[in-house]
């Protein structure tokens, strides 16, 4: 595992300036000889930083396109625009990012959790798009609230949480006291997620992790977050079809999605359903996991999926 924070190589970071907002994508070019050009969508409470490792290992054997979404990863929010980051509008932002980058260019998609029921509205609402997809991958996706595991207890809780600090005056509070540096380093760690992820780590190790946290804390604007959030504890997406067959990588012991529910919803839903489990404990190997353990959420019969010539 990393000891610090990871850091991308400048060549790497591009400026993006979508729709007024600004923020940033990462580009790594194809390996010799390799064609295949695979973006990335990351999934909640995210950044560039957070998925390098990830792109990595992916770049092995294609070219990578990761971008900020807005309000991620430090990019400008929609409400700097006047518009509410729902699932709908993360979509149209995806759908015009796709037409600006890849314009008629085949491409591939390996989208992160949150980031894939994003890719599925988008693919909902633009079928066109997906002609343009070689292939689809779920890594640790899902499709429809019922997929989450939370007890009803838990999801009210969640859900009435995320609703009440999605307005202005309370996100304002929950930055600037609940977010401070200081009450997230005492407390963050007691948290119900937070003991995942500091599971079997080292003093040091949990150290470097809960400042990584704290970085993704600050930078990720507080009304995204919720009203995000609030997208994942709502969302349907089973009430259209989309003409792609998806690769899906599920842990079996996740702590946030049952995969068999998943299954359902995503038979559902594509044209074509592939299962493939990751061997890890939990929905994705920690915030700062280094290339070698972000390998581990990309079984081998995914490897080669992307290895494969795109046709």
């Amino acid at each position: 595992m990393n000891t610090s924070f990871p850091q991308i190589p400048a060549e790497y970071v591009v400026p993006l300036n979508m729709n007024g907002l600004r923020g940033r994508m990462l580009r790594m070019p194809p390996p010799k000889n390799k064609k295949r050009e695979v973006l990335i969508v990351y999934g909640h409470h995210a950044s560039l930083e957070r998925f390098y490792s990830l792109a990595q290992v992916i770049n092995d054997d294609a070219g990578v396109t990761l971008p900020d979404l807005p309000g991620f990863g430090g990019m400008d929010s929609f409400y700097k625009i006047g518009e509410k980051p729902d699932l709908n509008t993360m979509a149209d932002y995806l759908a015009s990012f796709i037409k600006l980058r890849y314009k008629k260019q085949r491409f591939s998609i390996a989208a992160i959790s949150y980031g894939f029921i994003v890719v599925t509205r988008m693919l909902q609402r633009y079928p066109e798009l997906a002609g343009q997809v070689d292939l689809l991958v779920s890594v640790v996706g899902f499709a429809h609230h019922e997929d989450l595991r939370f007890s009803k207890r838990r999801y009210i809780f969640y859900r009435s949480l995320a609703t009440f600090f999605s307005m202005r005056l309370p996100a304002l509070f929950f930055k600037n006291v609940v977010l401070h540096p200081s009450m997230l380093r005492t407390f963050y760690s007691r948290t119900h997620n937070a003991k995942h992820k500091f599971t079997d780590l080292e003093q040091e190790d949990k150290k470097v992790l809960t400042e990584f946290e704290i970085h993704l804390w600050r930078i990720n604007e507080v009304r995204t977050y919720m009203t995000t959030t609030i997208s994942m504890l709502t969302v349907d997406n089973c009430l259209s079809n989309v003409n792609l067959p998806v690769w899906h990588i599920y842990v079996k012991s996740d702590n946030y999605f049952d995969y068999q529910q998943v299954e359902k919803h995503f038979r559902s839903i594509f044209s074509g359903y592939h299962a493939v489990a990751a061997p890890i404990k939990s929905h994705m190997p920690n915030v700062i996991a280094g290339k070698a353990e972000a390998a581990t959420i990309v079984p081998k019969k995914i490897r080669q999926l992307f290895r494969a010539t795109p046709k």
